[in-house]
């Protein structure tokens, strides 16, 4: 048992190294690079046309027009021809005329040859094909349909991370998740579903209720509408008639303020509002205050907030561990995974990782 033991959180170990957050920039010299492992690493050294990051690698098109990846160990060659593309954390998708390829975790595939719209989520490709006029899914290494629609064909913008809700011909609303389609009603009006990670939230038209969709069940979360809500990884956050701010997860529900907000946002496992002008978020069940003041500027993702301090820098909270990561005002900032990284009015970079600050 012991060596199974070892042998199992040698394998995890493994697993999460392979894993590594990539960080990319330009620098002052237009190299393009990226910080790992506590260091910094030139991918090129001509000037890349164009970028787009997941947290687990970056996809740019170099200066010869190619489309190139880096997923942290290797650099990858996918065309040399004129592509339109989109990444997730964890999943690349690009067209070459109407055929639609995708890369996940070292491994390449077509999906389509009779493509036109499509998008990527983290762990999903939704996308139009042609010729059987079907909106269609890949996930974890199949594709199916989705409907046939009859008429314009047309990709919904209600897509979660791993969660998709569409209409079919009759006006029936359904819901795809973990490969399985449930119905929800049919309605000839617009209603708004609010998707995350595991997870949806709606006011709902037939029953006049608030409820959520998770583990592939429908449950009444409030008797009555509520005014504004939006959805997170495995949770869900909404303002009642009275203002007051909710979090519900897996059946419990936590008062978050019964102060009217200033303003309240919700991403991936963070969650963060306003409240008589300080801002708070939410730890393991726990209020924290993560400043005595509303921040200009913020942004959410994973575990991790980045926003401008009190002295127009930049500070963050990874964790619920806030630290200060530069005074210097006017600096921008992104977050990478659990990593924070920030522009400087100089060109050079910080990057927050792992509660330590580094400098290129």
């Amino acid at each position: 048992m012991r060596l199974k033991a070892w042998f199992g959180l040698v394998l995890l170990c493994y697993i999460n190294a392979k894993a590594q957050t990539v960080v990319p920039f330009r620098d002052f010299n237009n190299f393009f690079l990226t910080y790992e492992n506590g260091g910094f690493k030139t991918l090129e050294i001509q000037p890349v046309k164009d970028y787009k990051a997941g947290d687990e690698f970056v996809a740019y098109i170099d200066t010869r027009g190619n489309l190139r990846l880096y997923d942290g160990r290797q650099r990858k060659d996918i065309t040399n021809l004129n592509v339109e593309y989109q990444v997730s954390d964890h999943l690349l998708g690009y067209m070459i005329g109407p055929t639609l390829n995708m890369w996940e975790r070292g491994r390449l595939q077509t999906l389509t040859y009779f493509g036109r719209n499509f998008l990527v989520k983290d762990s999903l490709i939704l996308f139009e094909d042609t010729r059987f006029n079907t909106l269609n899914v890949y996930w974890r290494k199949n594709t199916m349909p989705l409907a046939t629609i009859i008429g314009d064909l047309y990709v919904p913008t209600t897509v979660g991370e791993n969660i998709v809700v569409f209409k079919d011909n009759g006006n029936l609303y359904k819901v795809f998740h973990e490969g399985l389609i449930y119905e929800i009603f049919s309605w000839s009006g617009a209603v708004d579903f609010q998707l995350g990670t595991d997870i949806l939230c709606f006011n709902d038209p037939t029953t006049r209720t608030f409820v959520a969709f998770e583990n592939g069940q429908f449950t009444d979360v409030e008797s009555q509408y509520m005014r504004k809500y939006k959805a997170g990884r495995g949770f869900i956050v909404y303002e009642d008639l009275n203002s007051n701010l909710w979090y519900y997860c897996k059946g419990e529900k936590i008062l978050l303020t019964n102060f009217i907000s200033s303003f309240w946002d919700v991403k991936d496992d963070v969650v963060v509002w306003g409240e008589n002008n300080y801002m708070f978020t939410l730890v393991d069940g726990v209020k924290v205050q993560i400043a005595n003041f509303i921040p200009s500027a913020w942004e959410i993702k994973n575990n991790t907030i980045a926003y401008r301090n009190i002295m127009g820098g930049v500070s963050g909270v990874v964790n619920g561990v806030s630290t200060e990561i530069t005074l210097l005002p006017d600096s921008e900032f992104k977050i990478f995974g659990n990593s924070i990284l920030v522009k400087l009015f100089n060109s050079s970079h910080l990057v927050l990782s792992d509660g330590k600050i580094y400098s290129n």
